[in-house]
């Protein structure tokens, strides 16, 4: 079993992860892993980019702790007592899911300075973002769709959280399959992208990430050989 606490302080300035084993491996060396496994989706969630910190190299990969939020016209939706940062689980990765519709942000430099005080890793927002610079300057890593001047109120709020997630590919009508995040799950995002892997899944996505990136870095070497993409895909891919 994988370790899942890591002390902030042993991160360096570009990997962040309360997962070692997972963080060595890109988004994208995930995501096909995922394929082989068999998730139409790769685990991936599309549409969400880096916004912070200036590093470009920057990835994060812990367990995601969840949030739900909803329009605040929404009377329906169960209510928090206490903010969702505050409960936020140290060596986390915050996962937002927001009302697609919603153009206001739903994070902020304030909440930035919260989740790094609670020790979390990240912040991965289906929805947007503000105070982008704040963040920046603060060096907390930052994944959204968007950004947006408005604040979240009056039209949003959170209303659950450490709820499963699922998020769904936009615009509405996208024929790409939705991507479940359940609390627990390890996020893993970077330059390239955002991807979830199942937490039942991670033994055995490590063990398909490794045999991909072995075979990924024979054909490249045989690429720069001048041994060409078609023969060299035949000859370590089989295609």
């Amino acid at each position: 079993m994988l370790s899942t606490v890591i002390s902030r302080a042993m991160t360096t300035s570009a990997v962040r992860s309360s997962y070692p084993a997972l963080s060595r491996f890109s988004s994208c060396e995930l995501s096909d892993a995922l394929i082989k496994l068999g998730l139409p989706h790769g685990g991936h969630i599309p549409d969400i980019h880096m916004m912070s910190p200036s590093d470009p190299t920057t990835r994060i990969c812990g367990p995601a702790y969840t949030v739900k939020m909803v329009l605040a016209s929404d009377d329906a939706a169960p209510k928090l007592d206490k903010h969702f940062v505050d409960e936020a689980t140290p060596n986390s990765v915050i996962v937002i899911d927001a009302p697609p519709q919603a153009k206001s942000a739903v994070w902020g430099g304030l909440m930035s300075a919260g989740a790094i005080a609670r020790g979390c890793l990240g912040v991965v927002i289906s929805g947007r973002a503000r105070d982008i610079s704040e963040s920046i300057d603060s060096d907390f890593p930052v994944f959204g769709r968007s950004h947006s001047t408005l604040g979240q109120s009056p039209f949003t709020r959170p209303s659950q959280i450490n709820i499963p997630l699922t998020i769904h590919a936009q615009p509405a009508d996208s024929s790409f399959p939705s991507t479940s995040v359940d609390p627990g799950d390890i996020i893993v995002a970077d330059r390239d992208g955002v991807v979830c892997v199942p937490k039942d899944l991670v033994e055995k996505t490590l063990a398909q990430a490794a045999k991909g990136q072995e075979i990924d870095a024979k054909c490249m070497e045989d690429i720069r050989a001048g041994k060409g993409v078609k023969e060299s895909f035949k000859k370590w891919r089989g295609k």
